[in-house]
């Protein structure tokens, strides 16, 4: 997968497509908070973005309080957001509106 780091405006137009995630002052990275009805539902989800991520080779920064998953997306190996950070994201979106 390609790990070149994306440009602040390739940022913002890939960021433009997904809904509920913003980008970092520095521009380095995206985040999201996804709110569940429960920790059941919270922790189905980032069992599902585990696989995914591992299948990726890309892996998130998140925490988890009961129904809420924290994520920030960044490629730390480029310096900076990649395609990587925004196919994960598209993912994570998917999986949370099941």
């Amino acid at each position: 997968m390609a790990r070149q780091k994306l440009d602040r405006g390739e940022a913002e137009k890939a960021l433009a497509d997904l809904e509920g995630w913003e980008l970092a002052r520095d521009g380095a990275a995206i985040h999201r908070r996804f709110t569940f009805a429960n920790f059941n539902e919270a922790f189905a989800f980032m069992t599902r973005v585990a696989l995914a991520a591992e299948k990726l080779d890309h892996h998130p920064e998140w925490s988890n309080v009961y129904k809420t998953v924290d994520v920030t997306l960044s490629t730390h190996d480029a310096g900076g957001l990649t395609e990587l950070d925004f196919k994960l994201a598209t993912r994570m979106n998917t999986y949370a509106a099941r």
